[in-house]
C-alpha cells in the first residue's frame, strides 16, 4: 500500500520552484520510497531527527536536496527542499528541517 506524501511548511512550493529535471528526480525518489524502495541517491541526515533522509539531485543548475521522513506508519513527510549553495549543508536548512520534524503528529518536541 502506498503511503501518502505530506509536505510540511513551504516544501511543496520549494520543490515546484526547482528546475523540471530536478522536480522529476525528486518525485521519482519519493515515489520509490512510497513503494518501499530506496531512492537512487540518498543519505541519512540524523542531525534533523530519527529516520530523516535526504534525496540528493545534481543538475546543471546545481545541487538540490529534499529532506524526508518515512519511519511513521501513516505517511512520508517532506520536511524541506532546497538548493545547496555550499559543500556542507547550511545550519539554517538543518534547523528548518528540525523544526518541521517536530510538527509531525506524535513526535515529542
Amino acid at each position: 500500500m502506498w503511503k501518502p506524501v505530506i509536505f510540511l511548511g513551504s516544501s511543496r512550493d520549494d520543490v515546484r520552484e526547482m528546475p523540471y529535471a530536478v522536480r522529476h528526480d525528486i518525485g521519482v525518489g519519493l515515489m520509490t520510497v512510497q513503494l518501499g524502495g530506496t531512492p537512487t541517491d540518498f543519505k541519512p541526515i540524523p542531525s534533523v531527527g530519527s529516520g530523516a533522509y535526504e534525496i540528493r539531485v545534481r543538475d546543471v543548475a546545481g545541487a538540490f536536496r529534499a529532506v524526508y521522513v518515512t519511519k511513521f506508519a501513516d505517511a512520508i513527510y517532506v520536511l524541506h527542499a532546497f538548493q545547496k549553495k555550499t559543500q556542507k549543508t547550511a545550519m539554517s536548512d538543518i534547523a528548518l528541517a528540525r523544526r518541521r520534524y517536530a510538527l509531525i503528529p506524535g513526535v515529542k518536541p
